[in-house]
């Protein structure tokens, strides 16, 4: 039996994006670039499912409980012409937790605990920061999300969330995963195995396939 599709969308950007500070489980909102990005995703769903002939309020709509990704997907539903607040929220797609390091920049993690940084730089997957989770652990969570699914679904998280469900979905592999970026302000198309990017609202054409 075919999985279900997701049309995937990380939070547009907030403050901490700009200044590179790492955000885990903070509570950021999104600043005036991270709203129009929101908008514009809509916009790129909107052609996309046009083109598709799937009707909008089929999908199910499901985002990330942190503040960032309830504005990403209440900025997106507009375009789609539904009510911006009807969507489910799942905390097993917040973001990986970066625990003692939240709010700092990766320059200032090497300079206060310059062993630890060391040491996640050999292997970001199973690294776990002082008080936080690893890679790895956020992929369990994720992967029971996503057995949970039975339809396609737009989803609004982060992108450390999007790269342990990238693994799970067998697109990327372990070790490369935590160094993909993940960008704003574009759709990802989801499946077993496979992966669209969709940034172009006016047609919803993939720029890329994995």
């Amino acid at each position: 039996m075919s999985r279900p599709v997701l049309y995937y969308v990380r939070h547009g950007e907030t403050d901490w994006n700009r200044a590179a500070r790492l955000q885990g489980r903070r509570d950021t909102s999104l600043n005036a670039r991270g709203r129009e990005q929101a908008i514009c995703c809509g916009e790129i769903l909107r052609a996309l499912f046009a083109r598709n002939g799937q009707n909008p309020a089929a999908l199910d709509y499901v985002a990330s409980p942190l503040k960032r990704a309830r504005e990403t997907m209440e900025g997106m539903r507009a375009p789609l012409g539904l009510s911006p607040p009807a969507y489910r929220l799942d905390p097993r797609l917040a973001e990986m937790a970066f625990g003692d390091w939240e709010g700092l920049t990766l320059a200032e993690v090497a300079m206060r605990d310059p062993d630890a940084f060391a040491a996640r730089e050999r292997d970001k997957w199973t690294f776990v920061p002082p008080n936080g989770e690893s890679y790895q652990q956020l992929s369990v969570r994720v992967g029971e999300w996503y057995a949970s699914l039975r339809r396609d679904s737009v989803v609004a998280a982060h992108g450390g969330t999007a790269r342990a469900l990238m693994v799970h979905l067998g697109i990327v592999l372990p070790a490369t995963a935590p160094r993909l970026s993940i960008e704003q302000g574009v759709v990802y198309g989801f499946e077993p195995g496979s992966m669209q990017v969709f940034a172009e609202p006016a047609a919803a054409q993939a720029s890329a396939a994995v």
